[in-house]
């Protein structure tokens, strides 16, 4: 199971040739290969063809783990979305400052209003934005919230952060990229999703082989028989992976793939 951003795309937002090659040749094996990633799943089975794994992809983790999709069985799960009201009460935790937000639909990322952050967010993510009235939109509970900023507003995001309370709700949060900085339910991660998938096959989380590099991988780096993180990786992942391999452009997944002997 592969994150995608830092770890799976490379800096032109497509999967190397070599790493392709990688996973037809795992997968001839009779090794399945999936995606977990904070991305929806929605989007994210959109672009794989785009991205050239069209048919190579087995299973998803979307949205840090509050959905799965098996393809075998076209089986979608949602679990844990956050209360709209609690999202307002967040977004209004960050209105002095110079962020923007935005949340996953069916491919589009929402976004309250336009701007240059989210703009940067859509080329990144490869995704069209829309700008949507979030009074009406949030009358309904979401997955999970973007808030988007530069890279040197980050640190003041974290500290606010960590000042939001709410008496009804708990919420858990973190730093996934050097521009996002997600909120979620607490008891969503990408290990939680995993370890759905894992009892659809029949497997245990040994079986598992995760690459990572953001601090969400941390949980499904540890719950899993190997971890490996990428070359360029926060420290909390290089922390509990198992192996540590080389970035995306020295194709550090088929660099693993290779020192573990499955290809």
């Amino acid at each position: 199971m592969c994150d995608i951003d830092g770890t799976l795309l490379n800096s032109k937002g497509i999967v190397t040739s070599k790493t392709i090659d990688a996973i037809k040749k795992v997968r001839e094996q009779g090794i399945l290969f999936g995606i977990s990633t904070g991305r929806d799943v929605p989007s994210v089975k959109r672009l794989f063809g785009k991205w050239g794994i069209g048919g190579l992809v087995d299973m998803v983790v979307g949205s840090n783990g509050g959905e799965i999709y098996d393809y075998k069985t076209d089986y979608y799960e949602e679990n844990f979305a956050l209360p709209g009201n609690l999202i307002a009460n967040i977004m209004e935790h960050y209105k002095d400052m110079d962020v923007n937000f935005a949340i996953h639909g069916d491919g589009v990322l929402y976004t309250p209003k336009e701007d240059e952050l989210i703009k940067i967010l859509s080329k990144g993510d490869q995704l069209p934005y829309e700008v949507i009235d979030f009074d009406e939109y949030l009358k309904e509970d979401r997955l999970k919230l973007l808030i988007v900023c530069k890279p040197d507003t980050m640190p003041a995001v974290i500290e606010r952060a960590k000042t939001f309370k709410n008496e009804r709700f708990k919420c858990a949060s973190l730093q996934t990229t050097q521009h996002l900085f997600e909120f979620m339910d607490p008891r969503i991660s990408k290990s939680f999703g995993l370890q759905k998938l894992m009892e659809m096959h029949g497997f245990t989380m040994e079986n598992l082989c995760t690459f990572g590099d953001a601090d969400n991988d941390v949980e499904m780096m540890q719950a899993v028989g190997t971890g490996i993180a990428m070359g360029r990786h926060s420290e909390k992942v290089g922390e509990v992976a198992s192996i540590v391999t080389g970035t995306v452009k020295e194709e550090g997944i088929t660099m693993a793939l290779k020192k573990l002997g499955l290809i």
